[in-house]
């Protein structure tokens, strides 16, 4: 379920924003300062974050600035401000957007949402395809026809190595400096029998495509499409 952390330090506001967001199924975490919010940050992970900028002890701008370095997290900023010079300041600081008080529940929700939407966007751009088979580079996971499989980290590496660059022949030496990060001394099967690990799963998952091509004496590469 899709975790935001509310930092809102007015107990009436914080408990409308957690019940808006839980009828909307978010789960919520609450934060009601400045440290509690960083300490939180310490042993969680979050999808997204509603940042109010008057909070005790450390300003709502401090946290803002001290969460950028740790995280990429979506950050809406909640402020009663709405000059311009306070609008850039917090995107200078790292905010992806802010809200008026008082605000309508509909118009956070729909930021909430496009935020939401930016994320999905560039996460599929991240995506790699070939044939039937989609691999996902920040989730590991790989999917032939829809159907998800088990590759070892190692394996993974193999296939993305492959599916970046589709016509590409790479030697054993190729493979291994990049995926074991080590030099390759030419008399080990280990690249082989990692190939063919992935091969095997690949057509046992679709039977009739071919997937890795053996180009003997040089390496392996993608199958060309027939």
């Amino acid at each position: 379920m899709t975790t935001i952390l509310i930092i809102e330090d007015d107990n009436d506001i914080h408990r409308m924003l957690a019940d808006l967001l839980y009828k909307n199924d978010y789960r919520t975490v609450s934060a009601f300062s400045g440290t509690e919010a960083l300490r939180l940050f310490e042993t969680n992970s979050f999808d997204l974050v509603l940042l109010d900028l008057m909070l005790p002890g450390l300003p709502g701008e401090d946290v803002l600035q001290k969460i950028r370095v740790i995280s990429k997290v979506p950050i809406i900023v909640i402020t009663a401000k709405k000059d311009k010079e306070t609008t850039v300041h917090l995107l200078k600081l790292g905010a992806d957007d802010y809200i008026v008080k008082p605000f309508y529940p509909d118009e956070l929700l729909a930021r909430i949402e496009v935020r939401f939407r930016q994320i999905e966007s560039v996460h599929d751009k991240d995506k790699l395809s070939y044939k039937d088979i989609t691999l996902d580079p920040e989730t590991h996971i790989v999917t032939v026809n829809g159907t998800q499989l088990s590759f070892t980290r190692r394996e993974f590496l193999i296939l993305k190595l492959f599916m970046q660059h589709p016509h590409k022949v790479f030697s054993k030496a190729n493979i291994y400096e990049t995926v074991w990060g080590d030099e390759y001394f030419g008399d080990d099967n280990t690249v082989s029998v990692h190939v063919s690990k992935i091969r095997s799963k690949l057509e046992q998952a679709s039977p009739e495509s071919e997937y890795i091509k053996t180009v003997w004496g040089v390496g392996f590469k993608l199958a060309d499409d027939i």
